[in-house]
């Protein structure tokens, strides 16, 4: 594209702001209410606790206990993929974009759309974009005002994959510009990273995003998953999120174990087709060992 250019925006500091609200914490145990969505996963009154089976058994999935083949492919694999929005992080990114842009709610409808699986990934977000055409300055302002939101438990999580010598990798369908403070904070290679990309112009303004990475349609994330597979040789691989493209990546030279991660949203439709439906993290790191 002549005279276009991507810009990337450098990773930000997050320092946590007292007697406030943090964004890297949920302050409350989950709860299931029902969403555009699907089951969205709110806060409920610390003195209720919920446990994995007994939300399982609200919504009448039976797979949050998994087998022990499951177990064995989780705690010997060698890479795990995660999927960002709604599952490493508490937002939809591009959601939180659009609210802030002044598009949140239409732009939201798209993304419910598009995360069941009703409509190709590539027209969601290109209709999604063209909702509110952000600015680079739009993104830079976003950025430093609203930092990351993490789920509860990622950033132990992926200490303790890293502790086992895994390798771990975000594969998203937002944006880099968006997802390279996230992988900066979880410490997480750039090289690591598959995602889409935002282009601007020379004056800033928003000219689309890069159709050439694997995540910007449908099927990307099962290639981007493939291609990490064939060039480091993987022998087991575990794809985690909460969304119809993350399972996509569950397949012949794809990713060998699906994790549903409901913690944030609980979309039934995959979550039903996942070798391992977890609400927690927690989960995931104490059968590590």
């Amino acid at each position: 594209m002549q005279g276009l250019m991507s810009y990337g925006i450098n990773p930000i500091r997050v320092t946590p702001i007292t007697k406030q609200r943090s964004r890297f914490l949920v302050q409350s145990e989950p709860n299931l209410t029902k969403g555009v969505r699907g089951f969205q996963i709110g806060g409920v009154n610390k003195k209720k606790r919920f446990s994995t089976l007994i939300m399982a058994a609200a919504v009448g999935n039976s797979n949050t206990l998994p087998s022990k083949e499951i177990l064995e492919l989780w705690k010997n694999g060698d890479a795990v993929c995660f999927d960002v929005d709604s599952t490493v992080c508490l937002d939809e990114g591009i959601d939180e974009l659009a609210e802030f842009c002044g598009a949140g709610k239409a732009v939201a409808e798209w993304t419910a759309r598009a995360m069941g699986g009703s409509v190709p990934f590539e027209e969601a977000l290109a209709a999604r974009l063209s909702l509110f055409n952000p600015s680079l300055s739009q993104v830079q302002n976003f950025l430093e005002l609203r930092p990351p939101r993490l789920s509860p438990g990622i950033v132990e999580l992926i200490q303790k994959l890293k502790a086992n010598r895994k390798h771990v990798y975000l594969i998203s369908g937002g944006f880099r510009q968006m997802i390279n403070p996230v992988a900066s904070i979880l410490g997480i290679p750039k090289e690591n990273i598959f995602a889409n990309q935002l282009l601007f112009g020379s004056s800033g303004q928003f000219l689309g995003f890069d159709e050439n990475e694997h995540t910007s349609r449908s099927g990307g994330k099962a290639t981007a998953v493939q291609e990490i597979k064939k060039n480091h040789g993987y022998k087991a691989l575990t794809m985690i999120g909460d969304g119809a493209t993350d399972f996509e990546a569950r397949g012949p030279g794809g990713a060998d174990l699906f994790v549903c991660y409901a913690g944030v949203q609980l979309r039934q439709a995959v979550a039903a087709k996942a070798d391992w439906l977890v609400f927690n993290f927690q989960d995931l790191i104490n059968s590590l060992g």
